[in-house]
């Protein structure tokens, strides 16, 4: 059975659904001290062969720089996947709140009556970009989601709608 990165929250069917959306974390922190350990044996690889010659000097900091670099490219990734969204449907209100990795909260509310949810083929930022509108405002959901999750996901807060109808 594949795993979803969202997960319908428990309830009974009378009390508000929700749903939280979060974005993959494929490189767990076990895989990510593993990755820059054998980067970090690779780039030492070179520095055999220099022990005792004065090129030692040159490539060492060079490498360590390279080693640097990927830690710190990895570790931003690692936060910037940090990304949680939170849908809950009640039978007055719909809440979107997206909690963005760098600690901002957005949140968006609207009537469920008008609430519309829109699978866009193309013209978004990720094809098919999943949106929600039922108000002033159309808002994004699930944008970091695969293609076939967002498709998924649809149909399962359809299916959460028309129940609650």
């Amino acid at each position: 059975m594949v795993t979803m990165p969202y997960q319908w929250s428990p309830s009974h069917p009378s009390a508000p659904q929700r749903v939280t959306l979060w974005a993959h974390q494929s490189l767990s922190p076990k895989g990510f001290v593993g990755f820059v350990g054998v980067t970090a044996a690779m780039l030492a690889l070179p520095l055999i062969t220099q022990i005792g010659h004065p090129g030692l000097w040159v490539l060492l900091p060079c490498l360590l720089a390279a080693l640097g670099g990927v830690w710190v490219a990895l570790a931003r990734n690692a936060q910037d996947r940090g990304v949680i969204e939170e849908l809950v449907l009640t039978a007055d209100k719909v809440t979107l709140t997206r909690h963005s990795p760098r600690g901002q909260r957005q949140d968006w509310q609207a009537n469920p009556h008008w609430l519309r949810l829109t699978l866009h083929e193309t013209g978004g930022p990720v094809p098919k970009y999943l949106t929600l509108s039922g108000g002033d405002r159309v808002v994004e959901l699930g944008a970091f989601l695969t293609e076939g999750e967002r498709i998924t996901l649809k149909e399962s807060i359809e299916r959460q709608l028309l129940q609650m109808r």
